[in-house]
């Protein structure tokens, strides 16, 4: 075990936005013993803030692989941006299949709505700007990841509709359990991909890289990881993409995990 690679919310990370005592200082054990920790996630540098409680100021895989962040610095050290013109295609035809659906899109330093994303009490929340159609408000702005919302309809119905449709502008998939919301990036970027590129820039074979997920969006760093661990309490396509399970989100699995090959390694 060489590198730790760890998404964030459902994994290590709760609704309350804090990692548990247990997980926290399983991740220090491995700093300690010299392994390399970097998280892969969904959310983009403005929402890294459970990291930046922990004192953490490594690298950040965000937005599903699409910029690589050093939280230390608060620089962003690679990027993958989607173009306006993919984006409004999609766009219009997401649309068409779903006459309802309302759009969202991260740039690198800001949280663009358009009217009927989230509602009013949110927007302040969410850190958005002003609700504006995204013809207005992108103005040749490259966006790290493009957001689709529907009602009435299971997220895995919405990425199934959606994702066969669009594939040839946008790589599409989710990662909220129960709200029907969408995440596009470039086609051909996720978390693996960035993943491969951030362990091979370290000279990590991938059979040395330990790899913790729960939803859809992790199923290709799951795949690719030489030990892919999925939590038991994880999305049935995430469980099945992965050649391992680690124990409940609730049953600090990931801490489980690492405290057992941290234990190995001593005794070898």
């Amino acid at each position: 075990m060489r590198l730790v690679a760890s998404d964030m919310d459902g994994t290590v990370v709760g609704h309350d936005g804090k990692m548990s005592k247990r997980t926290i200082r399983a991740f220090e054990s491995c700093l300690e013993a010299g392994i390399e920790v970097v998280f892969v996630t969904g959310r983009p540098p403005r929402w890294l803030q459970p990291l930046r409680d922990l004192g953490f100021t490594g690298t950040v895989i965000c937005s599903n692989g699409a910029l690589t962040y050093d939280l230390g610095r608060e620089e962003v050290l690679d990027s993958h941006l989607l173009d306006g013109e993919s984006i409004f295609q999609a766009q219009e035809i997401i649309r068409g299949l779903y006459p309802a659906v309302t759009f969202a899109a991260e740039t690198v330093d800001s949280f663009l709505i358009e009217p009927g994303f989230a509602d009013p009490a949110s927007v302040e929340l969410l850190g958005a700007a002003e609700p504006r159609p995204l013809r207005e408000s992108l103005d040749g702005t490259g966006v790290i990841k493009f957001l689709a919302r529907e009602q009435d309809i299971s997220p895995d119905a919405f990425l199934h509709g959606v994702a066969p449709a669009v594939g040839h502008l946008v790589a599409t998939t989710h990662s909220a359990p129960r709200v029907p919301l969408l995440e596009m990036s470039v086609p051909g970027i996720n978390k693996s991909v960035t993943l491969a590129k951030y362990a091979a820039g370290l000279g990590i074979d991938r059979e040395d890289v330990f790899a913790f997920g729960d939803m859809p969006n992790d199923i290709q760093m799951l795949d690719w990881a030489g030990h892919g661990y999925a939590m038991s309490s994880g999305h049935p396509d995430a469980l099945a993409a992965a050649n391992l399970r680690a124990p409940a989100f609730d049953d600090d699995g990931v801490a489980q995990v690492l405290e057992q090959q941290l234990a190995a390694l001593r005794s070898a």
